[in-house]
């Protein structure tokens, strides 16, 4: 709970950096999946681990797609930035 706090807070408190809101989001989905590791032996059920396998996978696809978003981001406009990201029209 204290990781997932954490992570909202991230978000909340720092709205110009993209890349700490991105590293924000991936400690909240640690957190849903310590819970779903915890809750899954606490109540004898395989279904949580099971689906603690496929948090990651999910978390893995986010990053690199998001990381290859940021970088051509960098390089078109030359910063990170929120506010200049807002401005993209497609």
């Amino acid at each position: 709970m204290i990781i997932f706090i954490s992570g909202i807070r991230g978000i909340l408190l720092n709205r110009r950096n993209i890349l700490i809101m991105s590293m924000s989001i991936e400690s909240m989905l640690l957190a849903v999946n310590s819970n779903f590791l915890v809750f899954s032996v606490s109540s004898d059920d395989m279904m949580g681990q099971s689906f603690a396998l496929l948090v990651p996978t999910v978390a893995a696809a986010e990053s690199a797609i998001g990381l290859a978003i940021f970088v051509i981001t960098f390089r078109v406009r030359g910063t990170i930035a929120v506010e200049s990201i807002n401005s993209i029209q497609g």
